[in-house]
């Protein structure tokens, strides 16, 4: 009954509901030849991060961007506004890669949360932004000394998370489930992603950046010293280009062996009455994570509903991408009933929207960058679902990259490095299955990782989530 009305569509895109109100109108498509010396390919945050600050760098600069569909309209519009400080998705997949360069990177990342703070607040962007942290919860006994790991491990860098007891969690977020809980105030802020989005295209526009929505880029060649992409109405020859596309069929052939498309699912609630968010506490309206592999994130929105997302990562066979996958109603119900589970005192709220998007993944769960076409080129994809807050630093690593000049980024082992590809299909398949399976069964046993995952954990592929 909770899911019976609800709207199979993304609530942040739902321009019906005031909350959501101020989506730009649709900017025209690229008709004929145009000229410029950066494109940039893709209007999700990766491309607006690229060109806005493209622009910061150099005013004079001549910007086009080009989109296949609306600005934010893909990945951007349909997450659950987790604006992360961390550019390796979470401190214990950084350390477990890069350990000499993890307090670098920690740095650089904490420095990214705060410029997305310091970008919003110049060019006034609405987009609901509260630095309220996130708590990482534990619900089963073996979660508790990952939460303690990682604790000791942020404290050794001079961080402070908040560690909880049960009793201290329960105080901050009421849930029976709850039996302790990490806590970093500072490294993670609650946003509108649609919001942001378009506040960034306001943002792009104001400096000058030509945009081009309903423009997908259908080929991209090499021209000498410089490069053109061909659009279904049009070319855009530019010296520099700018990939921003996310999982979607890459322009660089290469990407296609280091990428899959995964899809993740939403519930969004009606919102909550004063009695129902008096029953939960939740004062410090901080983001929310449970510890286990298939994990759950949450969070209130301004007008007090809650987002309820995560635990099924679906791949289909030979990278499926189709709308119709976006829909899962099986993934809907299951959610719906751990939420009642986590909030048993909210029997009877209803859900106002369930939707899905398809997440960039890459076997190091977090971005990898590159260049192409003689340096003409830069890319950085790969965000495995944490890209509100680190496209912004992949961002300054493409701008950097096609500017051929070294920088402390540039210097990142991270950024040098690709991922361990994919085995092409149908080894992909039954690979991601089993992991999937192994997973699963891992957060049924305590934890206990089985033959395949330590296997993939020799090899530096480290799937826990």
């Amino acid at each position: 009954m909770a899911l019976s009305e609800a709207e199979p569509h993304p609530y942040w895109l739902d321009t019906s509901i005031p909350a959501n109100a101020g989506r730009p109108g649709p900017a025209p498509s690229l008709v004929g030849a145009v000229s410029c010396d950066l494109a940039v390919v893709g209007g999700g945050y990766s491309g607006l991060w690229t060109a806005l600050m493209a622009k910061e760098r150099d005013p004079s600069l001549d910007v086009v961007m080009i989109e296949a569909d609306r600005i934010g309209g893909a990945a951007s519009g349909r997450n659950g506004g987790f604006c992360a400080a961390s550019i390796t998705h979470g401190l214990v997949n950084g350390l477990e890669r890069w350990p000499d360069e993890i307090a670098t990177l920690e740095r650089l990342g904490r420095e990214n949360l705060d410029g997305i703070e310091q970008t919003v607040a110049r060019y006034g962007i609405d987009c609901d932004f509260e630095r309220t942290g996130e708590m990482h919860v534990a619900t089963e006994p073996w979660q508790l000394e990952g939460l303690r790991e990682a604790a000791a491990a942020a404290a050794g860098l001079g961080q402070e998370p908040a560690f909880l007891d049960a009793d201290a969690v329960r105080q901050e977020v009421a849930s029976p489930t709850y039996l302790g809980a990490l806590w970093d105030k500072d490294g993670a802020a609650m946003v509108h992603p649609a919001k942001l989005a378009w506040g960034l295209r306001a943002a792009c526009e104001s400096l000058g950046v030509r945009i081009y929505e309903r423009t997908p880029a259908t080929s991209l060649r090499d021209e000498g010293n410089r490069l053109r992409l061909r659009t279904p109405y049009g070319t855009v020859s530019a010296a520099k280009v700018a990939l921003g596309t996310g999982v979607f069929p890459p322009l660089l052939k290469r990407l296609k062996h280091f990428l899959v498309p995964v899809y993740d699912y939403a519930l969004m609630t009606e919102p909550l009455s004063e009695s129902q968010l008096d029953s939960l506490g939740w004062r410090h309206r901080q983001g929310i994570g449970d510890s286990a592999n298939q994990f759950h994130y949450y969070r209130l929105t301004a007008d007090n509903r809650i987002l309820w997302g995560g635990y099924d990562a679906i791949y289909h066979y030979r990278n499926g991408l189709r709308a119709e996958l976006e829909r899962r109603p099986e993934t809907y119900s299951l959610l719906a009933r751990h939420f009642f589970d986590t909030f048993p005192q909210l029997n009877g709220v209803r859900f106002s929207h369930a939707w899905g998007g398809v997440i960039d993944t890459c076997s190091r769960f977090c971005a990898f960058y590159g260049t192409g076409f003689g340096g003409k080129l830069s890319y950085a994809v790969g965000y495995t679902g944490l890209g509100v807050g680190a496209t912004r630093f992949g961002a300054g690593v493409m701008l950097d990259l096609l500017s051929g000049a070294e920088t402390e980024r540039t210097r990142l082992k991270m950024v040098r490095t690709k991922p361990m590809p994919f085995p092409p299909e149908p080894l992909r398949y039954g690979a991601i299955q089993l992991t999937r399976w192994s997973i699963a069964r891992a957060d049924q046993h305590g934890g206990r990782r089985n033959l395949w995952l330590r296997t993939l954990d020799t090899f530096g592929l480290g799937f826990d989530s």
